[in-house]
Protein backbone atom coordinates (compact mmCIF):
# COMPACT_ATOMS: atom_id res chain seq x y z
CA UNK A 1 0.00 0.00 0.00
CA UNK A 2 1.14 3.35 -0.54
CA UNK A 3 1.18 6.61 1.81
CA UNK A 4 2.69 9.63 1.27
CA UNK A 5 4.79 10.18 4.32
CA UNK A 6 5.62 13.78 3.13
CA UNK A 7 2.97 15.14 5.82
CA UNK A 8 5.13 13.87 8.21
CA UNK A 9 8.26 15.36 6.75
CA UNK A 10 9.42 18.62 8.70
CA UNK A 11 9.94 21.23 6.14
CA UNK A 12 13.70 23.09 6.81
CA UNK A 13 13.16 26.50 8.49
CA UNK A 14 9.13 26.25 9.23
CA UNK A 15 7.87 27.17 12.21
CA UNK A 16 6.18 24.06 14.20
CA UNK A 17 3.47 23.80 16.10
CA UNK A 18 2.67 19.85 17.03
CA UNK A 19 -0.78 20.50 17.37
CA UNK A 20 -1.20 20.32 13.69
CA UNK A 21 0.78 16.65 13.40
CA UNK A 22 -1.21 13.65 14.33
CA UNK A 23 -1.02 11.15 17.22
CA UNK A 24 -3.36 8.79 15.73
CA UNK A 25 -3.08 7.86 12.15
CA UNK A 26 -3.73 4.61 10.74
CA UNK A 27 -3.05 5.43 7.04
CA UNK A 28 -5.41 2.59 5.74
CA UNK A 29 -3.61 -0.25 7.40
CA UNK A 30 -5.32 -2.13 10.09
CA UNK A 31 -2.87 -4.76 12.71
CA UNK A 32 -2.90 -7.48 9.89
CA UNK A 33 -2.30 -5.30 6.81
CA UNK A 34 0.35 -3.55 9.00
CA UNK A 35 1.78 -6.71 10.18
CA UNK A 36 2.02 -8.24 6.00
CA UNK A 37 3.81 -4.61 5.45
CA UNK A 38 6.13 -5.18 7.78
CA UNK A 39 7.06 -8.45 7.07
CA UNK A 40 7.45 -7.15 3.13
CA UNK A 41 9.79 -4.48 4.19
CA UNK A 42 12.15 -6.76 7.02
CA UNK A 43 12.21 -8.61 3.90
CA UNK A 44 13.18 -6.05 1.51
CA UNK A 45 15.49 -4.35 4.41
CA UNK A 46 17.20 -7.46 4.36
CA UNK A 47 18.40 -7.59 1.27
CA UNK A 48 18.93 -3.68 0.67
CA UNK A 49 21.34 -3.78 4.23
CA UNK A 50 23.35 -6.58 2.87
CA UNK A 51 24.01 -4.55 -0.52
CA UNK A 52 24.67 -1.40 2.02
CA UNK A 53 26.99 -3.07 3.50
CA UNK A 54 29.01 -4.19 0.56
CA UNK A 55 28.85 -0.91 -0.96
CA UNK A 56 30.49 0.28 1.68
CA UNK A 57 30.32 4.15 0.73
CA UNK A 58 27.56 5.43 3.28
CA UNK A 59 26.51 4.87 6.98
CA UNK A 60 22.93 5.29 8.28
CA UNK A 61 22.04 7.02 11.63
CA UNK A 62 18.45 6.70 12.65
CA UNK A 63 17.92 9.08 15.43
CA UNK A 64 14.22 8.29 17.69
CA UNK A 65 13.22 11.07 20.38
CA UNK A 66 9.86 10.81 21.84
CA UNK A 67 8.24 11.03 25.00
CA UNK A 68 8.47 8.08 27.33
CA UNK A 69 6.42 4.82 25.97
CA UNK A 70 5.68 6.45 22.61
CA UNK A 71 7.26 3.14 21.27
CA UNK A 72 10.47 3.64 20.53
CA UNK A 73 11.70 0.34 21.70
CA UNK A 74 8.94 -1.80 19.67
CA UNK A 75 10.21 0.07 16.35
CA UNK A 76 13.64 -0.93 16.70
CA UNK A 77 12.67 -4.22 17.23
CA UNK A 78 10.08 -4.84 14.95
CA UNK A 79 11.68 -2.94 12.44
CA UNK A 80 14.96 -4.06 12.18
CA UNK A 81 14.20 -7.72 13.45
CA UNK A 82 15.59 -9.18 10.04
CA UNK A 83 19.02 -6.90 10.04
CA UNK A 84 22.07 -8.76 10.23
CA UNK A 85 23.18 -7.78 13.09
CA UNK A 86 26.78 -7.66 12.15
CA UNK A 87 25.91 -4.69 9.94
CA UNK A 88 23.54 -2.84 12.52
CA UNK A 89 24.10 -1.73 16.18
CA UNK A 90 21.15 0.65 18.70
CA UNK A 91 22.97 2.65 21.10
CA UNK A 92 20.75 4.03 23.54
CA UNK A 93 21.81 7.19 26.25
CA UNK A 94 20.92 7.14 29.41
CA UNK A 95 21.85 10.25 32.07
CA UNK A 96 25.77 10.79 31.13
CA UNK A 97 28.13 9.34 33.11
CA UNK A 98 30.55 11.28 35.61
CA UNK A 99 33.53 10.40 33.09
CA UNK A 100 30.99 11.64 30.09
CA UNK A 101 30.73 14.63 31.95
CA UNK A 102 33.90 15.47 31.50
CA UNK A 103 33.91 16.05 27.98
CA UNK A 104 31.73 18.32 25.33
CA UNK A 105 28.19 16.93 25.29
CA UNK A 106 28.62 15.52 21.74
CA UNK A 107 31.48 13.08 22.76
CA UNK A 108 29.78 10.44 23.54
CA UNK A 109 27.68 10.73 20.72
CA UNK A 110 30.23 10.76 18.42
CA UNK A 111 31.93 7.82 20.17
CA UNK A 112 28.94 5.64 18.35
CA UNK A 113 28.27 6.79 15.39
CA UNK A 114 28.26 4.13 12.21
CA UNK A 115 31.37 3.41 10.16
CA UNK A 116 30.72 3.20 6.29
CA UNK A 117 28.40 0.34 5.74
CA UNK A 118 27.13 -0.04 8.98
CA UNK A 119 23.48 1.40 10.52
CA UNK A 120 23.37 2.85 13.96
CA UNK A 121 20.14 3.73 15.38
CA UNK A 122 20.24 6.07 18.32
CA UNK A 123 17.26 5.48 21.30
CA UNK A 124 17.28 9.42 22.12
CA UNK A 125 20.48 10.97 21.05
CA UNK A 126 22.17 14.30 21.60
CA UNK A 127 19.18 15.62 21.33
CA UNK A 128 18.37 15.32 24.29
CA UNK A 129 21.20 18.37 25.30
CA UNK A 130 18.69 20.68 23.57
CA UNK A 131 15.43 18.80 25.48
CA UNK A 132 15.83 17.61 28.70
CA UNK A 133 18.03 20.27 29.58
CA UNK A 134 16.10 22.92 28.20
CA UNK A 135 13.05 21.89 30.49
CA UNK A 136 15.88 21.30 33.45
CA UNK A 137 18.54 23.82 32.34
CA UNK A 138 20.24 22.99 36.07
CA UNK A 139 21.31 20.36 34.24
CA UNK A 140 23.33 22.32 31.94
CA UNK A 141 25.50 23.38 34.86
CA UNK A 142 26.99 19.52 35.82
CA UNK A 143 28.72 20.35 32.50
CA UNK A 144 30.88 22.85 34.02
CA UNK A 145 30.83 25.13 30.98
CA UNK A 146 32.84 28.27 31.44
CA UNK A 147 30.31 31.01 31.32
CA UNK A 148 27.90 29.30 32.29
CA UNK A 149 28.31 29.26 36.55
CA UNK A 150 24.35 29.89 37.07
CA UNK A 151 20.90 29.04 35.36
CA UNK A 152 20.07 32.59 35.17
CA UNK A 153 23.25 32.53 32.88
CA UNK A 154 21.72 30.39 30.09
CA UNK A 155 20.36 32.25 27.83
CA UNK A 156 18.48 32.33 24.65
CA UNK A 157 21.49 33.18 22.47
CA UNK A 158 22.97 29.40 24.73
CA UNK A 159 20.17 27.65 22.79
CA UNK A 160 20.91 29.35 19.48
CA UNK A 161 24.43 28.40 19.90
CA UNK A 162 23.91 24.26 20.42
CA UNK A 163 21.26 24.02 17.37
CA UNK A 164 23.93 25.82 14.80
CA UNK A 165 26.43 23.45 16.21
CA UNK A 166 24.25 20.19 16.22
CA UNK A 167 23.24 21.42 12.14
CA UNK A 168 27.39 21.84 11.56
CA UNK A 169 28.25 18.49 12.51
CA UNK A 170 24.97 16.94 10.53
CA UNK A 171 26.33 18.58 7.63
CA UNK A 172 29.73 17.32 8.58
CA UNK A 173 28.36 13.75 8.67
CA UNK A 174 26.51 14.19 5.30
CA UNK A 175 29.01 15.46 3.45
CA UNK A 176 31.41 12.28 4.87
CA UNK A 177 28.94 9.76 3.26
CA UNK A 178 26.42 9.31 6.64
CA UNK A 179 22.92 9.48 6.02
CA UNK A 180 21.02 10.78 9.10
CA UNK A 181 16.82 9.65 9.54
CA UNK A 182 15.53 11.52 12.10
CA UNK A 183 11.74 10.50 13.72
CA UNK A 184 10.16 12.17 16.74
CA UNK A 185 7.18 9.57 17.91
CA UNK A 186 4.14 11.44 18.59
CA UNK A 187 2.01 10.01 21.21
CA UNK A 188 -1.22 11.87 22.37
CA UNK A 189 -1.08 12.51 26.32
CA UNK A 190 -4.17 10.17 26.94
CA UNK A 191 -2.67 7.51 24.89
CA UNK A 192 0.77 7.69 27.15
CA UNK A 193 -1.69 7.65 30.17
CA UNK A 194 -2.88 4.66 28.86
CA UNK A 195 0.70 3.17 28.69
CA UNK A 196 1.16 4.08 31.55
CA UNK A 197 -1.54 2.34 33.44
CA UNK A 198 -0.41 -0.81 31.62
CA UNK A 199 2.74 -0.79 32.74
CA UNK A 200 1.18 -0.25 36.50
CA UNK A 201 -1.42 -2.74 36.30
CA UNK A 202 0.00 -5.67 34.33
CA UNK A 203 2.60 -7.75 36.11
CA UNK A 204 4.60 -8.36 33.08
CA UNK A 205 5.02 -4.57 32.17
CA UNK A 206 5.56 -3.63 35.52
CA UNK A 207 9.23 -3.49 35.22
CA UNK A 208 8.82 -1.03 32.89
CA UNK A 209 7.36 1.78 34.60
CA UNK A 210 9.97 4.28 36.57
CA UNK A 211 8.62 6.68 38.45
CA UNK A 212 10.77 9.54 37.10
CA UNK A 213 8.20 9.12 33.82
CA UNK A 214 5.66 11.28 36.06
CA UNK A 215 8.34 13.88 36.72
CA UNK A 216 8.70 14.60 32.61
CA UNK A 217 4.61 14.23 31.97
CA UNK A 218 3.92 16.93 35.08
CA UNK A 219 6.67 18.83 32.42
CA UNK A 220 4.44 18.23 29.22
CA UNK A 221 3.42 21.62 27.90
CA UNK A 222 7.47 22.39 28.57
CA UNK A 223 8.41 19.61 26.67
CA UNK A 224 5.69 20.32 23.94
CA UNK A 225 7.80 23.62 23.17
CA UNK A 226 11.29 21.97 23.62
CA UNK A 227 10.36 20.02 21.09
CA UNK A 228 8.60 22.29 18.41
CA UNK A 229 11.79 24.59 18.87
CA UNK A 230 14.05 21.67 18.28
CA UNK A 231 12.29 20.57 14.88
CA UNK A 232 12.01 23.90 13.86
CA UNK A 233 15.64 24.83 14.10
CA UNK A 234 17.42 21.16 13.36
CA UNK A 235 15.36 19.91 10.40
CA UNK A 236 17.51 20.40 7.21
CA UNK A 237 17.53 18.36 4.04
CA UNK A 238 20.28 16.42 4.92
CA UNK A 239 19.15 15.74 8.00
CA UNK A 240 15.08 15.90 8.23
CA UNK A 241 12.67 15.09 10.98
CA UNK A 242 9.63 13.13 10.62
CA UNK A 243 6.78 13.36 13.14
CA UNK A 244 5.44 10.12 13.31
CA UNK A 245 2.02 9.38 14.39
CA UNK A 246 2.80 6.93 17.59
CA UNK A 247 -0.80 6.33 19.17
CA UNK A 248 -1.22 3.12 16.78
CA UNK A 249 2.30 1.27 17.38
CA UNK A 250 1.05 -0.66 14.53
CA UNK A 251 0.91 2.27 12.32
CA UNK A 252 4.08 3.82 13.31
CA UNK A 253 6.18 1.27 12.59
CA UNK A 254 5.43 0.73 9.75
CA UNK A 255 5.50 4.35 8.83
CA UNK A 256 9.21 4.10 10.00
CA UNK A 257 9.73 0.96 7.89
CA UNK A 258 8.75 2.80 4.77
CA UNK A 259 10.39 5.73 5.09
CA UNK A 260 14.02 3.80 5.64
CA UNK A 261 13.29 1.55 2.86
CA UNK A 262 13.02 4.57 0.96
CA UNK A 263 16.37 6.00 1.57
CA UNK A 264 18.28 3.26 1.05
CA UNK A 265 16.05 2.78 -2.39
CA UNK A 266 17.64 6.49 -3.36
CA UNK A 267 21.00 5.51 -2.49
CA UNK A 268 21.51 3.75 -6.04
CA UNK A 269 24.05 0.84 -4.08
CA UNK A 270 25.68 -1.60 -6.02
CA UNK A 271 27.84 -4.80 -5.31
CA UNK A 272 31.37 -3.84 -5.93
CA UNK A 273 32.82 -5.37 -8.65
CA UNK A 274 33.61 -9.04 -8.79
CA UNK A 275 36.79 -10.86 -10.09
CA UNK A 276 37.19 -10.79 -13.53
CA UNK A 277 35.79 -14.73 -15.22
CA UNK A 278 38.86 -15.74 -16.03
CA UNK A 279 40.16 -15.50 -12.52
CA UNK A 280 37.20 -17.69 -11.26
CA UNK A 281 37.60 -20.26 -13.74
CA UNK A 282 41.24 -20.12 -12.63
CA UNK A 283 39.94 -20.31 -8.85
CA UNK A 284 37.67 -23.31 -9.40
CA UNK A 285 40.34 -25.50 -11.35
CA UNK A 286 42.98 -24.68 -8.82
CA UNK A 287 40.53 -25.49 -5.81
CA UNK A 288 38.72 -29.08 -8.27
CA UNK A 289 42.30 -30.33 -8.44
CA UNK A 290 43.55 -30.24 -5.24
CA UNK A 291 44.46 -33.70 -3.57
CA UNK A 292 42.51 -34.98 -0.55
CA UNK A 293 44.15 -35.92 2.65
CA UNK A 294 42.73 -37.61 5.17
Amino acid sequence: MDFNYSKFRVKSDSKVNLKDFATSENGGFDKKSAGDEIKKNIKQLKELQEMFYADDRYSLLIILQARDAAGKDGVIRHVMSGINPQGCRVHSFKTPTTNELEHDYMWRHYRALPERGMIEIFNRSHYENVLATKVNPQWILNERIPGYGSVDEIDKQFWENRYAAINAIEKHWYDNGMRILKFFLNISKEEQKKRFLARIDEPDKNWKFNSDDLHARSQWDKYEKAFEEMLEKTSKPYAPWYVIPADKKFFTRVAVGDIILELFKSLDLHYPPAESQEVLDKAREQLMNESLVF
